[in-house]
């Protein structure tokens, strides 16, 4: 992953941020001077020099017309192109539930993107910073003033696409092969680079040059290949983990490579086969599995790609969040999504909104990862969080989807 180098903010930055100082000690008083205060902002804040392209994904501006938009009248900036995506801006009335969200669950995710903030956003993370202790009015006041939404399209114009979620499975593991615990988890193996694809998940289980490269390469053995391939879906999970001296111990096991080989759904696989019900996933494939057992295999190989892991300590501060993303930052339960970084560059504060039979989302969330499968415009995994409940919400989302990308003005 590329990461660009922060720098820091231009004196205009500076002045805006004594103003915003002023607007969070205002905020508190009667609410009848909140659109006055707000108004103002907007107004100091379009004197400062314009932010520097994402250096991940650099917006173009259509036109150069440019102007605040915290009144439902004001002018608004230009549509920005990226590669994959058109953001075109509205006023913040557009975005569902904005007034409504408890934004300070989010600022835990954003603080976490400040540790590894591209060029655009370095800007504001000392104000991040500071308006985490602040109350939800406060923050969401500072939003307004300092960033611009923008609906993301497609190139063509359409403005709805899909929601999918994950989440990181727990699963019970030991670092000796024996009774139940037949099925390895394995770290890269010493020829990944040399051949491009690597075998395929087929070949792996059937092809001994392939079983030869990855012996000895074993970080532990899970008792069910389904839970196995769930754990390569998801790209990361914990392993509640039996040591050799008998001790007990949790470890998280993180992407750390695949055999560049296409994901492909199980569940689509399972619905080919005539199967009616495919959720919850992994029940009902496993439930599937134990009256099919001579298909388990063809159910395993129907997906090629194969995912590879290292081991990571898990400490109890690393335990409230998921793993690292490919933004480089730990992913928070309920706020941060994977996307296309060729729609929406990571670290991007993004408002999503999503009704379907498994959740209604109208909420802030940053952009911190993304995977094989979440490619295009409009397209973002939901990260649900950590074990059982967090995977059967996983297993349910598949619902239409809008997005707002929050740029700063």
């Amino acid at each position: 992953m590329k990461t660009s180098s922060s720098k820091a903010p231009r004196a205009s930055s500076n002045n805006a941020n004594m103003t915003f100082s002023w607007i969070a000690s205002k905020v508190s008083r009667p609410s009848r001077h909140l659109t006055l205060i707000i108004a103002i902002a907007a107004l100091l804040v379009s004197c400062a020099s314009p932010p520097e392209p994402s250096s991940s994904v650099p917006p173009t501006a259509m036109s150069t017309a440019t102007g605040g938009n915290a009144g439902a009248g004001a002018i608004l900036s230009a549509p920005l192109l990226q590669v994959k995506s058109r953001w075109v801006p509205v006023h913040w009335a557009e975005l569902p539930g904005f007034q409504d969200d408890p934004l300070y669950e989010a600022w835990n995710a954003w603080i976490r993107s400040c540790e590894r903030p591209g060029p655009v956003f370095a800007p504001l993370c000392s104000e991040v910073r500071r308006l985490s202790l602040a109350s939800v009015d406060e923050q969401r006041a500072w939003m307004v003033a300092r960033l611009q939404p923008y609906r993301v399209e497609t190139l063509q114009g359409a403005s709805e696409g899909l929601l999918t979620s994950y989440y990181e499975p727990v699963l019970k593991a030991s670092r000796q092969a024996g009774g139940i615990y037949q099925v390895p988890l394995y770290r890269p193996p010493a020829t990944l680079d040399s051949r491009k694809p690597w075998f395929s998940r087929q070949e792996i289980d059937t092809l001994p040059e392939a079983r030869a490269a990855l012996k000895g390469r074993e970080i532990a053995w899970v008792a069910d290949p389904i839970d196995a391939l769930s754990l390569q879906i998801q790209g990361s999970g914990r392993l509640s983990i039996s040591e050799a001296d008998g001790s007990q111990r949790t470890v998280r096991v993180a992407f750390a490579g695949s055999n560049n080989l296409p994901y492909r759904s199980v569940n689509q696989w399972l619905l080919e086969q005539g199967v009616s019900k495919i959720n919850p996933w992994p029940d009902a494939a496993k439930a599937w599995a134990a009256q099919n057992p001579q298909h388990l295999r063809e159910l395993l190989w129907s997906n090629p790609r194969y995912v590879f892991f290292r081991e990571e300590p898990l400490s109890d501060f690393d335990a409230a969040f998921g793993p690292k993303g490919a933004q480089g930052v730990a992913l928070t339960p309920g706020r941060s999504i994977a996307v296309d970084p060729l729609s929406i560059p990571y670290g991007t504060p993004v408002w999503l909104a999503s009704r379907g039979g498994a959740a209604n989302l109208q909420k802030l969330v940053l952009a911190q990862d993304t995977g094989s499968a979440i490619v295009g415009a409009v397209r973002a995994d939901y990260f649900a969080g950590t074990g059982l409940d967090a995977g059967l919400l996983a297993s349910r989302v598949n619902q239409p989807l809008r997005l707002w990308a929050l740029w700063p003005k």
